[in-house]
């Protein structure tokens, strides 16, 4: 009698069945078709992180440019003026500061404008 891995082989298979619940047709119930569609799906969940971050970057640059503008000063110039101040504040608390403490933030463009 030969040795099977039934089991083995029916947890392996039922945890990438359970990946592509929700997928389209064939592409949740038909095992070559299912391998692909769930390859597919996390290559693409994958760079999705990725282009994430990239989106979140864009919108702190383009609400602190906003903020900025009011008094008279440009995006380049505040940022290398905090540099410039040893101010070691990223752009994502730079832009929550920007939005809901705005004494704060005028500070800091002071502080930038000084260096």
């Amino acid at each position: 009698m030969r040795a099977k891995s039934v089991v083995y082989t029916r947890q392996r298979k039922k945890k990438i069945f359970r990946l592509a619940k929700g997928s389209y047709a064939t592409k949740k119930n038909r095992w070559r078709m299912v391998i692909q569609q769930v390859e597919r799906s996390l290559n693409y969940a994958y760079t999705g992180r990725k282009d994430n971050k990239a989106n979140f970057r864009t919108l702190w640059i383009v609400r602190l440019n906003a903020a900025v503008r009011e008094e008279r000063i440009s995006y380049n110039k505040f940022i290398s003026g905090l540099k410039k101040a040893n101010v070691a504040i990223n752009r994502k608390i730079l832009a929550e500061i920007a939005v809901n403490d705005n004494a704060a933030f005028k500070q800091l463009i002071e502080l930038a404008k000084a260096a």
